[in-house]
This record gives structure tokens, sequence and C-alpha cells, in this order.
């Protein structure tokens, strides 16, 4: 993951892509201060997660542009996002995920809003950096409430 990185952030210096160039440079900066923190090399998927938390950082920070009315900023980090999520493992469809907690709800047969964390463990590997786990959590939520 590394070198495509790497490789990715030449062809963009090379067409004089600015924000391209600027992303990778972050994440690429963001990497190293991991790899620094934990004195190794991180894996590639732990450099996925690492993208996921760039994600969702600049997703955060969207919602304070929108109610700040900063449209400039809001289209500038929302073509960052674009760009991190080349690196991403492809999304699975809201049917997919649900399947998945549907699976997991038969599996551990939750009786209460308290065996959320059960089923959280038990789709976390499964879903992690291929949904939204703000959603994911939202869903479990919706029907855990609807058992009771």
């Amino acid at each position: 993951m590394k070198e495509r990185l790497q490789k990715d952030m030449i062809c963009a210096m090379k067409e004089h892509n600015k924000k391209k160039t600027d992303t990778i440079k972050s994440v690429k900066a963001a990497i190293q201060m991991e790899e620094i923190k934990l004195k190794r090399d991180l894996t590639d998927e732990e450099i996925i997660t690492l993208i996921v938390k760039q994600v969702k950082l600049r997703k955060d920070a969207i919602e304070d542009f929108k109610k700040a009315s900063r449209d400039d900023l809001m289209n500038s980090y929302n073509e960052e996002i674009d760009i991190l999520n080349e690196y991403l493992p492809k999304q699975l469809t809201i049917d997919e995920i649900n399947k998945i907690i549907d699976d997991a709800f038969d599996l551990i047969k939750p009786s209460s809003q308290s065996d959320m964390g059960k089923i959280m463990k038990e789709v976390s590997p499964k879903l992690k950096a291929r949904a939204d786990m703000s959603k994911v959590n939202q869903i479990i939520k919706e029907k855990l409430q609807s058992l009771m």
C-alpha cells in the first residue's frame, strides 16, 4: 500500500495535480507518524484503517463547514475524500451490511440493548473499512429497539 501511495503521489506531481499530491502527502505523513509512535512499519490493513480515520476526519470537518456555510471548504474536502476512497476496499451496499448484521443477530440472539457490544464485536471485523461504522451502529440500535 505504501508503494502504491508513493507511485500515485509521483504521478500526481508529474500531472501537476496539487489536490491529489497534497492529499496523498497528508496520508503518508499520518502513516509516518503512526510508524514512529509504534516503532515499526504498518501493515496494509493498518494503513487502510488509518485512511478510514482520515476520511472520517474530513467528513466531520465537512459537517462543521456546512454549519458555517463554507461551500468552498466542503467541496475541497469532498475531493479529498474521493481521492482517499480510491485506496479503500469496495464499500458494501446497505443490503450487504444488513445481511451481515442479520447473521450476527441469528448467531448471538440478543435480548436487550446490553447485547450491542456483542453484536458490534461480531460484525466489526467483517465490515471494518468496508462500511461506515456509525451507520452500522445506527442500524444495530434500530434492530435492537425493534426487538423490545
